[in-house]
């Protein structure tokens, strides 16, 4: 038998493995008490944040969680990605545009869900503590509309 038909079954099995493993690193099981949250820094202070799934900030699919205090707000922002939230618990109001209005805002509650193409101006204000879920495809980020809202410009910040 020619040596090109015992290595083509050895390659393909090494390719099916590589896979395999590369799949495993995907495979995610997390109960809620092992979520780790840590301070949310593109974010104005008092929120934080946990990724589940992935990373955000490189290619492909990932999942984060926020929690926001009773009353908080998040600036007028967009992203140059779609996104796809989905309220886990309490009140989160969304609302578009590049003005935040508490008076155009669609209030969300556990089981809520919203999705936004790239480049959507949008803003939220939490009216009860609200834990939500975003999901998307990186690299995702987030871009203020009026960049003085942007905490990680402001001075002082070690964000």
């Amino acid at each position: 038998m020619p040596r090109a038909f015992l290595f083509l079954p050895a390659l393909s099995l090494a390719l099916v493995l590589a896979a395999s493993a590369a799949a495993d690193d995907r495979h995610v099981v997390l109960t809620p008490d092992a979520v780790k949250w840590e301070p949310a820094k593109p974010l104005p202070a008092g929120a934080e944040w946990s990724v589940v799934y992935g990373k955000p900030g490189e290619p492909g699919p990932f999942a984060v969680r926020v929690r926001f205090p009773t009353g908080y707000a998040v600036p007028a922002h967009w992203h140059s990605r779609d996104e796809a939230v989905t309220v886990l618990s309490g009140t989160f109001a969304v609302g578009m545009g590049e003005t935040a209005d508490r008076d155009k805002v669609q209030p969300l509650t556990a089981g809520g869900f919203f999705a936004m193409p790239a480049n959507t101006r949008h803003y939220a204000f939490v009216t009860q503590e609200a834990v939500v879920q975003i999901n998307g495809v990186g690299p995702f980020d987030l871009n203020y509309v009026d960049p003085a809202e942007d905490p990680r410009r402001q001075v002082g910040s070690s964000q």
